[in-house]
């Protein structure tokens, strides 16, 4: 299997070189697929708890990555809300920074913009304008749910809300209900 470490410059590369060999449209093309096909974790997280389940989706995903972000949720327990993200270093785009040897894709931020919509839009919840700063590796955006999700849905993205903010607590970080 390949590193992170590794898989982000293959990963910018791939986008450089299919770009030369064809177009741009064929990177968007390849994301699209990405999109449909390589989503499965996310999409099962929308599907088990509605837009809680992008939040614990991200956290996990995010910490993983040791990226450096601050989010904000609001969720009702009908299942409507939103989420703030800010990014505050993506190590992705940090790392591309850093390499002396190549320069980052230069549309390599933009992979965000086309993998997730669709399949948000697919469940409902829509995603805000991003606000993206490549060259400090930052970004930030939102997502909105405006219609409930069916009632089970709602009910266990309620009930892992409850359980996230009582071990947030018990953590020591700060959290609240309106």
């Amino acid at each position: 299997m390949i590193s992170c470490t590794e898989f982000i410059p293959s990963y910018s590369l791939l986008f450089t070189w299919l770009e030369e060999k064809v177009d741009y449209d064929e990177v968007v093309r390849y994301w699209e697929y990405i999109s449909g096909s390589g989503l499965k974790k996310l999409e099962a997280a929308i599907k088990e708890k509605g837009l809680f389940g992008c939040w614990e989706y991200w956290k996990h995903t995010l910490n993983e990555e040791a990226a450096d972000f601050v989010r904000e949720m609001h969720l009702n327990e009908d299942g409507t809300g939103y989420m703030i993200s800010h990014m505050r270093y993506c190590p992705s785009m940090g790392r591309l920074l850093e390499f002396d040897h190549f320069a980052p894709y230069h549309a390599y931020c933009e992979h965000c913009n086309v993998l997730y919509p669709p399949l948000l839009e697919k469940y409902g919840i829509r995603e805000g304008p991003r606000k993206l700063n490549a060259q400090r590796a930052t970004c930030a955006s939102s997502r909105r749910m405006d219609e409930p999700p069916a009632p089970e849905i709602a009910a266990a993205g309620w009930q892992a809300a409850l359980k996230e903010l009582e071990n947030a607590e018990a953590e020591g970080i700060t959290a609240w209900i309106d």
